[in-house]
C-alpha cells in the first residue's frame, strides 16, 4: 500500500515526532518519510481528514465475536471490520463461541479465516473443556496453534485445585491463565451491585465481597504456584488493594478494567434499562475513584472494551432475565478520551500489547505502518449511527462522548469508518 497522509498530529511518546503535525508517506506498508510537508511526486492516494491525529495501533484484550455458532450476534468479518473502524489494529478474541475454542483445530481454523485481515486477531483458548470448569482443555496444543491465553469467559473457576494445576501447567508456556473474579456462592442470584439501591429497586445484589474473595483466593494460589495470572475486568476498590499487595510481593499478576466500569455507576439502573446490565456490575463512585487511581499508579495494567455483542432477544426482557454484556469497541476511544487527556487515553489503549507479546511499531521512518487515525476533539451523541456491530447493545447509547476514531492502517491495508 502506498499512501500520503497530510497534516497529521502524531501522538506517540516513543517517537521523535511526538506532538508534532507532519505529513507521513507510506510506501509498501512502511513509513518512508515523515516531514513537515511532502510533495506527492508519485501520485499516490492522499488522505486528508479533519483534525487528524495518528498513534500506534490500539489493542483490546477482551472481544467477543460470536462466530462460530452465534453469527446472529456477530461474524468474524464484520467484527474485525468493526474493530478496525473503531481504531483497533489488534484484538484478543474470547472463546465463548459454539463450539467453545478448546483444541488446536479450532484455533487453526479461526486464525486461517482471519489471517489476511487488516486487524490482527489473537485467539484466547478455553481453560477447561467446553468451559465447563471440570477438566483442563488442550492448553499446550492450543498454545502451539497460536493461542495467547486461556479463559473460560465470564465463568469463575470454582475448583481451587483446578486453578492450581492450570497455573502450574502454564508456567513454562507463553500463554497465561485468566480467572474471572467472582465467588458465585457469595454473589448468588445477584444481578446488580449490592448496595442501598439494589434494596430500593428490589433486585438481588452481588457485593464487592464476591469479587474480592475470589481475587484473594486466586492470589494465594498464584503465590503458591509461582505461575502467571491475569484477572480480567476488576470492578472494586478491594480488588485493587489485593492486587497491589501481590505486585509488591513480586507475583506475576496482571489485571484489567472494563471502560464502562470507569464511566457509569449503579445509579444508572433506576429505570431498569438492561443495557446497563453487565458482568461485573456497575459499582459506586468510590469504586470508580479507586479504579481510576489504580490505572494512574499502574496497579491496573490496561483497559478493555469487554465487547460482547448480544441480540435484541437477549436484552429486551425483564432485567432479571436479560443477558449480561455490552458492545464497546465503537465507544472505547470516545469514552476514555472523555475521562482522560488524549495522551493518557492513547497510552491506555496501547500499553496492554506488551503483555500479549504483540509488537509495537513506533511512528518513525523505516517502521511498519501500524497506525490508528482519530479526531480527539469531536463532541457528539453516541447513537445507533455510531454502531458498526451487527448487534446494537451498547451501554453508551444516548450518552455524550468526545473523540472519535477514523480507522486504521495495518497489514498494508486501510479501514475507515467515516
Amino acid at each position: 500500500m502506498n499512501l500520503l497522509i497530510k497534516n497529521a498530529k502524531i501522538i506517540d511518546d516513543t517517537s521523535s515526532h511526538h506532538l508534532l503535525t507532519k505529513d507521513i508517506l507510506i510506501e509498501n506498508g512502511v513509513l518512508s518519510k515523515i516531514e513537515d510537508s511532502i510533495e506527492n511526486t508519485s501520485n499516490y492516494e492522499t488522505l486528508k481528514l479533519e483534525n487528524l491525529h495518528v498513534s500506534q495501533g490500539w489493542f483490546d484484550s477482551s472481544v467477543c465475536l460470536g462466530e462460530p455458532g452465534f453469527e446472529d450476534r456477530e461474524t468474524l468479518e464484520n467484527g474485525l471490520n468493526t474493530a478496525g473502524k473503531s481504531g483497533f489494529t489488534s484484538i484478543a478474541m474470547n472463546p465463548n463461541s459454539k463450539p467453545v475454542f478448546n483444541d488446536n483445530a479450532q484455533i487453526f481454523s479461526v486464525k486461517s479465516k482471519t489471517q489476511h485481515h487488516a486487524v490482527n486477531l489473537k485467539p484466547i483458548g478455553a481453560l477447561t473443556v467446553n468451559s465447563d470448569g471440570v477438566d483442563l482443555a488442550e492448553l499446550y496444543d492450543m498454545q502451539q496453534a497460536g493461542t495467547i491465553a486461556f479463559y473460560d469467559y465470564k465463568k469463575p473457576i470454582s475448583n481451587p485445585n483446578l486453578l492450581k494445576i492450570a497455573l502450574q501447567y502454564t508456567k513454562h508456556l507463553e500463554g497465561f491463565v485468566y480467572s474471572h473474579p467472582l465467588e458465585q456462592k457469595i454473589s448468588g442470584n445477584g444481578v446488580m451491585n449490592e448496595e442501598k439501591l439494589s434494596t430500593m429497586l428490589g433486585l438481588a445484589g452481588s457485593p464487592n465481597l464476591a469479587e474480592a474473595m475470589q481475587v484473594a483466593r486466586d492470589l494465594f494460589l498464584l503465590e503458591y504456584t509461582k505461575g502467571k495470572l491475569h484477572i480480567p475486568t476488576i470492578s472494586t476498590r478491594e480488588s485493587i488493594d489485593l492486587i497491589r499487595e501481590a505486585k509488591i510481593k513480586g507475583l506475576q499478576v496482571t489485571c484489567s478494567v472494563a471502560i464502562h466500569n470507569l464511566f457509569f455507576t449503579d445509579e444508572m439502573l433506576h429505570d431498569f434499562d438492561t443495557k446497563y446490565k453487565v458482568n461485573p456490575p456497575l459499582r459506586t463512585q468510590q469504586d470508580i475513584d479507586a479504579l481510576l487511581e489504580g490505572l494512574s499508579n499502574g496497579t491496573i495494567d490496561y483497559i478493555t472494551s469487554d465487547h460482547n455483542p448480544l441480540t435484541i432477544e437477549d436484552k429486551n426482557v425483564e432485567f432479571e432475565h436479560a443477558s449480561y454484556g455490552t458492545i464497546g469497541l465503537e465507544s472505547a476511544f470516545g469514552a476514555l478520551n472523555t475521562l482522560f487527556s488524549t495522551e493518557i487515553a492513547i497510552k491506555l489503549l496501547t500499553r496492554g500489547k506488551k503483555h500479549y507479546q504483540i509488537e509495537s511499531f513506533s511512528i518513525e521512518v523505516g517502521e511498519k505502518a501500524n497506525l490508528t487515525l482519530f479526531n480527539p476533539d469531536e463532541d457528539y451523541l453516541f447513537d445507533k449511527s455510531c454502531v458498526f456491530s451487527k448487534s446494537k447493545n451498547s451501554i453508551f447509547l444516548d450518552h455524550d462522548l468526545t473523540g472519535r476514531a477514523y480507522g486504521i492502517i495495518s497489514n498494508n491495508q486501510i479501514i475507515l469508518g467515516k
